[in-house]
């Protein structure tokens, strides 16, 4: 199979196309458009399509990775801007039209089963109209990205992040905690003004992405832009409340073990760090410098499969990570893709916690992820549903765990990997009762859209449910504190909607961990058999080729609650 000729002019690298004018694009599109389409000709169609794709993803990967390096960069905003302004809508319009030619074909290319089930969908919902206020919705984000980047404090004499105070408020000293915890909550509360200004501005432009396409809310529309084809908003309320069925009470029982063990009348916020897991107290040795975190990780991944450490020693000889946290830099963690190049970067704000390590392998089990999907000829194979996605990586963080002391570059000492271990398990006993309240709030927003687009009822709302799925912590006379959490949460600014898929994703990780315990070999080598599935399979079908199912159900949830406090049992007896 060969390329055309004309796409034979196509440059081999992304870099090119980060400053070419639509003018210089459009023509590959139109080549596409105007071939004749049958059988034998449309394997190369769709290599053609597929090196275009390609190009745009990682011109458009770099552009949006520069911004969040370093927020305060004008050039580099106006880089990102400029092209989501005037290539990225061009682009979708023209892949519309490619979608549309490929659907009216009737061709059935092996192996693009499920990937046309997603273009009829995103077919469907495409509006002409909304190709701006994506673009826009896209630069709003970014605007979070410079509000939360921005924000510092003054500690002991030094200027730190939000989270690089983190440190401070891992201290034995519950005052030292209590001190640290007040002076970063009052920094956030600082920014609620411009917070609250920008959500009535996605409120508003959600509100219309959902009208312009024929939608009666953006809880609908979004469900089908996200492309949730195998589970619908019934089943996320019917997870919601298999959780507080089964997971609350588990997370409210960890919470007063970690009561009594600090010895306090009260569990009180900076008694957890700041995504409510229990502390490690003492605390769990820092692995080194932030420049010991590759080599330390790839050293675990060696000891779990050498191919995947292999990846890994890619990820840090072509410098594809970048993982130190400093100011301006954006919030959080992520795992891109550079599609020409075939190969993942990877994002993070590590300050040297326990949190980071973590963080790395779950980055990291993205990263194998895309290592493997990659593999697949054409791009619209490659794309599997986030719900699987977060599999790969939530997966990696438990099949990472008995590894954690390799020597002699491993993060941890025998004991501290231990007790490594039980945090985690802990961590994940307090996420989904967290996960819960963040989906439900999001589920209430997008059904709710007048009221939702007052930020005093948003944090009404928020309160509501913190109080109503954690119960553990008292945050008696923190009201104002606890209720503006919405605000803090990423993923309800910049991904709306984005959240249950952490929490049916941290269910099958759960069964793909239960499986290694007896069989470890197995285990992974399901797992990464699905990942090389990409998205040429349904999401159960995912699930299942990792040895796992894809669940919602209070029965499943109970399993792997139940198996995760046993764990933590055995694990404590060992001590």
């Amino acid at each position: 199979m060969q390329r055309s000729h004309f796409f034979e002019t196509l440059p081999g690298s992304a870099f090119p196309v980060l400053d070419w004018p639509w003018e210089q694009i459009e023509p590959f599109y139109q080549d596409l458009l105007s071939r004749p389409l049958d059988v034998e000709r449309v394997e190369r169609w769709l290599a053609d399509w597929t090196r275009l794709a390609d190009l745009i993803g990682e011109a458009y990967a770099r552009l949006s990775v520069a911004v969040t390096l370093d927020t305060t960069n004008p050039e580099a905003e106006r880089r990102f801007n400029d092209f989501i302004d005037y290539i990225h809508p061009q682009a979708q319009a023209a892949d519309q039209r490619l979608k549309e030619k490929l659907l009216e074909s009737g061709l059935k290319p092996p192996g693009f089963a499920v990937p046309l089930r997603k273009m009829r969908a995103e077919a469907a919902i495409f509006c002409a109209d909304n190709l701006p206020l994506l673009s826009q919705e896209r630069k709003l984000a970014s605007e979070y990205n410079k509000i939360i980047g921005a924000q510092t404090v003054s500690w002991e004499g030094d200027e730190l992040t939000l989270q690089q105070l983190r440190r401070a408020l891992q201290s034995p000293d519950r005052e030292t905690r209590q001190r640290a915890w007040r002076l970063a909550a009052e920094r956030q509360l600082a920014d609620q003004a411009a917070i609250n200004e920008l959500w009535g501005r996605f409120m508003h432009l959600r509100g219309r992405l959902a009208k312009n396409a024929g939608f009666s809310d953006y809880l609908t529309y979004r469900w089908q832009q996200m492309l949730r084809l195998d589970y619908t908003p019934q089943d996320s309320l019917r997870f919601q409340q298999a959780i507080e069925q089964v997971a609350v009470p588990a997370a409210t029982r960890m919470y007063e073990k970690r009561r009594r063990e600090l010895g306090v009348e009260r569990l009180r916020p900076w008694d957890l760090d700041q995504d409510l897991y229990p502390l490690d107290l003492p605390s769990l040795p820092v692995y080194g410098d932030i420049d010991d975190l590759p080599a330390k990780a790839e050293a675990v991944f060696r000891r779990v499969d050498p191919q995947l450490g292999a990846y890994f020693h890619t990820l840090r000889e072509q410098g594809l990570l970048d993982l130190d946290n400093h100011k301006g830099k954006a919030p959080g963690a992520y795992c891109t893709v550079y599609a020409v190049m075939k190969r993942p970067f990877i994002f993070m704000n590590g300050v040297g916690l326990s949190s980071d390590v973590r963080t790395i392998l779950h980055e990291s089990g993205h990263a194998f992820h895309n290592f493997e999907r990659l593999r697949l000829p054409y791009f619209q194979q490659r794309i599997p549903g986030l719900e699987f996605a977060e599999v790969a990586s939530m997966s990696m963080e438990l099949l990472a765990s008995p590894y954690l002391d390799a020597q002699p570059n491993g993060f941890y000492p025998p004991e501290a990997a231990r007790r490594f271990r039980i945090a985690h398990l802990e961590h994940i006993l307090a996420f989904w009762p967290y996960m819960a309240v963040v989906d439900a709030f999001q589920h209430w927003v997008y059904t709710h859209h007048d009221q939702a687009t007052d930020p005093a009822s948003c944090d009404a709302e928020w309160l509501r449910l913190w109080r109503r799925y954690l119960p553990g912590v008292d945050w008696s006379g923190l009201d104002e504190q606890a209720m503006t959490g919405w605000q803090r949460k990423q993923h309800i600014h910049r991904y709306p909607l984005y959240y249950i898929e952490y929490g049916v994703a941290q269910l099958g990780a759960v069964q793909v961990w239960r499986s290694a315990l007896s069989d470890p070999a197995l285990a992974l080598s399901q797992y990464r058999q699905a990942l090389r599935l990409g998205g040429t399979a349904t999401l159960p079908e995912l699930y299942q080729a990792a040895g796992a199912r894809f669940a919602f159900d209070l029965e499943t949830l109970g399993e792997a609650v139940a198996l995760v406090e046993e764990t933590i049992e055995t694990l404590e007896a060992q001590g």
